[in-house]
């Protein structure tokens, strides 16, 4: 009896033993079959500041920084005009002699001289022609010559109402114009008008630029870059490393081996840059290539040198 109790409990502990490894065996045949979760190929950038210029680029057109149209003080006829364009002229320098043919009255013929130093910009009339004062007003005068200061010009360019604030005097301006396409000119702000068009919600601001050697010349298109900001530590990516839905902005880092989504604030655009204002911080991994087919927490695996 004791040899039969013996043998049943032998019998089981093999039975059991049996299914137990039979259980185990069949697990790890499924482990096998199970394919394991593949890694996406990404390409990274490690984020890190860069300087920045953020500027308001608008246009203008180049003028004096004085422009004078010298009238005759007398009327009569044009007998002389003693300047042609172009011509440097001192204050005072005479440029024209009136003849003031009144009948039955002899006069000394009359001298127009310049109001100030600068260049001949336009002659407007020949010898023979007609001239009145400006009296009683403006629109009666004829206007012989007129008198630019080149030595320094001006570019007054419009700024819309909600870039105002950004705007103050003495900063800085780069100008360029299509004579020399190649080349910037350094000016600065000097006037900024204190009221705004209420047709056009822009206000006007005057930019003044040395030009000692009259390169720019009244009446040239120019293109005016403010600088209304310089930052040294901005944090600059790729703009096609940032994923947009309805009002959201994110990007996708490497944690661990993982993407893991940011939210971020962009700031300046520059082009195929952008600043980043908030949510990326200096050492990230960023995905730049392979993010659009990529979700939250995804394996992935960063390529060396270029996509596959």
């Amino acid at each position: 009896m004791k040899k039969v109790i013996l043998g049943g409990f032998l019998l089981t502990i093999i039975v059991f033993v049996g299914y137990r490894g039979w259980v185990a065996y069949q697990r790890s045949q499924i482990m096998e079959v199970e394919p394991k979760e593949e890694a996406l190929p990404v390409q990274i950038e490690v984020v890190k500041t860069s300087p920045l210029t953020e500027s308001l680029d608008l246009t203008g057109d180049v003028g004096g920084i004085e422009e004078i149209d010298v009238f005759p003080k007398v009327s009569g006829k044009l007998v002389e005009m003693k300047v042609k364009e172009a011509d440097r002229v001192k204050k005072e320098q005479v440029l024209a002699i009136i003849d003031r043919d009144v009948e039955g009255v002899r006069f000394e013929p009359a001298e127009v001289a310049s109001p100030v130093e600068g260049i001949v910009g336009r002659v407007y009339l020949d010898r023979g022609a007609r001239v009145n004062p400006p009296e009683p007003s403006p629109s009666m005068g004829t206007a012989l010559v007129r008198i630019v200061n080149m030595d320094t010009v001006k570019v007054v360019v419009n700024v819309i109402e909600k870039d105002l604030s950004k705007i103050k005097k003495r900063q800085p301006a780069k100008i360029k114009v299509g004579a020399y396409p190649e080349k910037e000119f350094n000016g600065r702000i000097t006037l900024v008008s204190p009221t705004v068009n209420p047709m056009t919600r822009t206000a006007s601001v005057e930019i003044t630029i040395p030009n000692p050697r009259h390169q720019l010349r009244p009446g040239m298109f120019a293109e005016a870059k403010i600088i209304i900001r310089k930052a040294d530590d901005a944090i600059l990516i790729p703009v096609y490393a940032v994923l947009e839905k309805s009002d959201t902005k994110k990007v996708l880092t490497v944690v661990d081996g993982k993407a893991i989504p940011k939210l971020i604030e962009l700031g300046v655009d520059q082009g195929d840059l952008v600043e980043v204002k908030d949510g990326l911080e200096v050492g990230d991994t960023l995905i730049v290539a392979g993010h659009h087919k990529i979700s939250s927490g995804d394996p992935v695996r960063i390529l060396e040198g270029g996509a596959e």
